[in-house]
């Protein structure tokens, strides 16, 4: 597997993401107990002075996400976490999902998958000593469906690197869905061109997937489908009272990093 999220780290993709998951577990909270599982969970934990310092991403993400005057509550939340992992002052070190999930309130159990063996490791290290986790080596497409739990969120964020991707993601949904109707789901998927994005809608809807909830952040026109241009969230099951935040968050991150042919929104096909 060629994609590591290192060089990644902090980017608008995961500010998107990341306090997309946080508003998303706020909402779902007053359900109960929530269980959390993640398909490809990563190494948990990410060093900004590390691989992410070549790319250069997180300056353009969550270094603008620190240096913000005002920010809204959503995005206020996650830069709160990020600030936690940094008491010096610094930004060197940038949460992954499992580490803003498992410490949620109102998450009781957090699950996370990872195929890569070395990042598996370091996810088992990220989250020991953390009550009620568990870091699983494996193939999370296949594992994670049995593994959800209602009231509950399944988070599938795959690299996106390998062709079948899109259909692994769309079966794993649905094979959750069926097997705790109450589950919600939340599906990263980058954002190249709307060709891709519209096919993997219509799968879903095949799937039996109706009650869709998509957040857009495109930061720029769909002109080079080479090019990350934004990223979704797409949602499945989500309770409407996130919207508001949801549509903040896209707000922000397409305003403030983005082009002005960028385009913020939440939207129901």
């Amino acid at each position: 597997m060629n994609y590591r999220h290192s060089f990644h780290a902090g980017n608008f993709a995961d500010l998107v993401k990341h306090a997309g998951l946080l508003s998303l577990l706020r909402a779902l909270a007053p359900r109960g107990p929530l269980t959390v599982v993640d398909t490809h969970a990563g190494a948990g934990l990410y060093d900004l002075d590390g691989d992410a310092a070549r790319s250069k991403e997180a300056e353009a993400g969550v270094l603008k996400l620190l240096q913000a005057a005002d920010l809204p509550a959503p995005l206020e939340r996650l830069r709160t976490a990020v600030r936690a992992l940094n008491p010096d002052g610094r930004s060197r070190w940038y949460p992954g999902s499992p580490q803003l999930a498992a410490v949620a309130p109102g998450v009781e159990r957090y699950t996370g998958f990872e195929l890569n063996p070395p990042v598996a490791d370091a996810l088992a290290e990220a989250l020991a000593g953390v009550p009620g986790t568990v870091a699983t080596p494996g193939d999370g497409y296949e594992l994670a469906p049995t593994a959800c739990r209602a009231p509950g969120l399944l988070l599938i964020d795959p690299p996106f690197e390998r062709p079948d991707d899109y259909r692994r993601a769309t079966a794993c949904a649905a094979e959750a869905r069926r097997l705790r109707p109450g589950v919600v789901v939340a599906i990263w998927t980058p954002l190249k061109d709307l060709e891709t994005f519209d096919g993997f809608l219509r799968a879903l809807s095949a799937a039996g997937q109706v009650d869709v909830l998509v957040v857009e952040a495109r930061l720029r026109p769909l002109t080079n489908p080479m090019r990350m241009n934004g990223c979704t969230l797409t949602l499945i099951g989500a309770p409407p009272a996130v919207e508001p935040e949801l549509q903040a968050i896209t707000d922000w991150v397409v305003g403030t990093l983005g082009d002005p042919g960028g385009r913020a929104r939440v939207w129901r096909p």
